[in-house]
């Protein structure tokens, strides 16, 4: 036996699956799925019929929660897909740095500076004229997948 100590690299998820299986015949509309390597909501959900070959199809259409984008995917019923561990977590917005980064204040006091603003145009001059005017901004972060994205702006400025 060695007698050396090993050391390993923390990525701070310890392992833990981005996603998880689920029946397809068990996913509902408004719930999140797995379509093409992209972390979706579903909007509508067909189930059909079982066919000559003895299994039942649903159909997915589903909008990718990070671009908007519309996906689908028909899967067998009794087949199991990926859905995506999805988590919404609220930061207060302390600033904008010119390179389009935000700094996010977190629960614990430390400050998060890894996010871009939003590409979606409305949800981005909300933001940047609410900051503008002083107020007190709460932004709603969607992070499935690896990936992380503003999604949200609450003012509790009141």
């Amino acid at each position: 036996m060695s007698d050396e100590e090993h050391q390993f690299e923390s990525k701070a998820d310890a392992g833990a699956s981005k996603t998880y299986p689920q029946q397809a015949g068990t996913i509902r509309k408004g719930g999140y799925i797995v379509i093409k390597g992209r972390a979706c909501k579903v909007v509508e959900v067909s189930t059909s019929k079982t066919g000559k070959h003895g299994h039942a199809k649903c159909h997915f259409v589903a909008i990718d929660i990070f671009n908007g984008k519309k996906l689908e995917d028909i899967v067998p019923s009794s087949h199991n897909c990926d859905v995506p561990h999805v988590t919404r977590t609220d930061y207060q917005l302390i600033d904008i740095a010119e390179d389009g980064f935000v700094s996010l204040l977190t629960d614990n006091g430390n400050t998060k500076d890894d996010l871009k603003l939003p590409t979606d145009e409305t949800l981005l001059t909300q933001i940047k004229d609410g900051f503008a005017d002083g107020k007190d901004l709460v932004v709603s972060v969607m992070s499935a997948m690896g990936e992380e994205q503003i999604n949200a702006l609450k003012d509790i400025s009141k």
